[in-house]
């Protein structure tokens, strides 16, 4: 009896937090807008690249910071670039799958998406130049997807039953195994990885020059010459990233899900 009990109660907080994990599944597009804003703001307050008593310290973690939040935006590439339609999409009312990805990045971690996205979080908090703020936006991170990973896969243990049983008893959920890897089941499709991916570059950019941008007070002229190619290459990825939007526009990622 004490058994069965303990069985329930888990099953009831599993259900809650699946609850939860469903709500900030919904409003999960506004995590990106909130970090960049508050990288920006504190790093207008600020005016400090990094938590070292150095320059040359604290330029070493503001490049640091790049890299991480570059590598978080390449693991979400790949994965959305070899997923299958109708799996990992763009929606926000609810989970949806149309097939059970197992492969690629899937076959390392259920959630690269997520993963993807925990470490592009913690890298543009970094760009603050404020050490308690990555922390936060890394911890935050890892609580918010951790619950919204635990109603997606509510979802798909009724959809999929065994099949997802035996792919999750040996695939972490969150943290990365580093062996298993299974050859992707499709190929490489560049057009949906675009589509899914293209504003999240975007936002990437956006928080590495606004943050430096806000760096010297939003003054273009004070912006060091050395360092004005940042802003010219945040100019390059919007006229790309427009040049997407028109495609949007114009119907041609209609066939994408």
């Amino acid at each position: 009896m004490a058994s069965t009990a303990r069985q329930t109660d888990s099953t009831m907080y599993q259900h809650e937090l699946a609850r939860s994990g469903k709500f900030l599944f919904v409003i999960r597009g506004a995590y990106i807008y909130a970090t960049i804003a508050g990288a920006i703001a504190i790093m207008w307050v600020f005016r400090d690249f990094g938590p070292f008593a150095t320059e040359a310290a604290d330029r070493a973690w503001f490049i640091a910071g790049i890299a991480v939040a570059t590598l978080g935006a390449v693991i979400r590439i790949f994965t959305s670039g070899w997923a299958a339609l109708g799996t990992s999409g763009r929606v926000k009312a609810a989970a949806e799958a149309a097939e059970l990805n197992t492969t690629g990045p899937y076959s390392l971690v259920r959630n690269p998406l997520y993963v993807g996205r925990i470490v592009n979080y913690t890298g543009m908090a970094m760009l603050s130049g404020s050490w308690a703020f990555a922390v936060i936006v890394l911890l935050l991170s890892i609580l918010i997807y951790e619950r919204v990973s635990i109603y997606e896969e509510e979802f798909l243990r009724g959809k999929f039953g065994q099949a997802h049983a035996d792919w999750a008893k040996d695939v972490p959920a969150l943290f990365p195994r580093f062996h298993g890897w299974v050859s992707p089941r499709y190929k490489f499709w560049w057009k949906r990885m675009i589509w899914r991916e293209r504003q999240k570059v975007f936002l990437l950019a956006t928080s590495i020059a606004g943050t430096l941008f806000a760096y010297y007070g939003f003054d273009l002229g004070a912006v060091s010459t050395d360092r004005m190619w940042v802003l010219q290459t945040w100019a390059v990825v919007a006229g790309l990233f427009l040049l997407t939007e028109i495609g949007s526009w114009t119907g041609y990622y209609k066939d994408m899900r």
